[in-house]
């Protein structure tokens, strides 16, 4: 590829594989985080990924970090909050709760309780921040153009949110940009492939020539 990258089709079964043979860095639980650009796909990774790691008999939960923030401007500041309520608890193999915010009504509604699993799956912006990278299983980070990334936004939330969905955007690019994350994420996926493959058991992984994208 001209911009440094290879390409290759692989399955969400063998990268469930990976995951279970990996001992787990937080407490007794493999944590996966699965983060990248809005839009780029991540919901779909993730949820796939589950899925894969069910079929091999893993005990899975999933936290999506949008039902977590306390709004628009909270997709940093949420995370002490979400250590304290879930990740101090599961660290110590205990379960953990967060109450889930709800969009429409602007305001946290019931809480949702998280049992010990055998793997956590995080989805969504920064929760493969710098902060939890050492506890992290494996950690991906999920791309796409931006204007594919804007037009599912608006598809999903309406039209009438394109003004918080652009300073959306803005503010992920200066969170990646300083923290880094794409530079060490264990896996980058492309989530728009324009390649031939099964969608619901491959994905396009897209790495520097040199190996794994967390190299360094």
């Amino acid at each position: 590829m001209s911009d440094g990258h290879v390409r290759s089709v692989e399955r969400f079964a063998d990268l469930a594989a990976e995951v279970l043979a990996t001992p787990a860095r937080l407490g007794p639980v493999r944590l996966v985080a699965v983060d990248g650009q809005s839009g780029a796909g991540k919901t779909t990774f993730a949820g796939r990924l589950a899925h894969a790691l069910r079929d091999a008999g893993a005990v899975v939960e999933e936290i999506h970090t949008d039902d977590l923030l306390d709004g628009w401007a909270d997709m940093v500041t949420f995370w002490p909050r979400f250590d304290h309520d879930v990740l101090q608890k599961l660290r110590k193999g205990q379960p953990g709760s967060y109450r889930r915010y709800d969009w429409h009504a602007a305001r946290f509604a019931e809480p949702v309780p998280v049992p010990v699993p055998d793997v956590l799956v995080v989805e969504g912006v920064t929760s493969a921040r710098a902060v939890i990278r050492a506890e992290l299983t494996v950690s991906v980070f999920v791309t796409a153009p931006r204007e594919l990334r804007l037009a599912r936004g608006l598809e999903r939330d309406g039209e009438e949110l394109e003004p918080h969905l652009l300073r959306w955007f803005t503010d992920e690019e200066v969170h990646f940009a300083a923290d880094r994350t794409a530079d060490h994420a264990d896996l980058l996926v492309e989530g728009a492939p324009d390649v031939p493959l099964d969608p619901g058991h491959q994905y396009l992984r897209r790495a520097p020539a040199g190996g794994r994208s967390g190299e360094q």
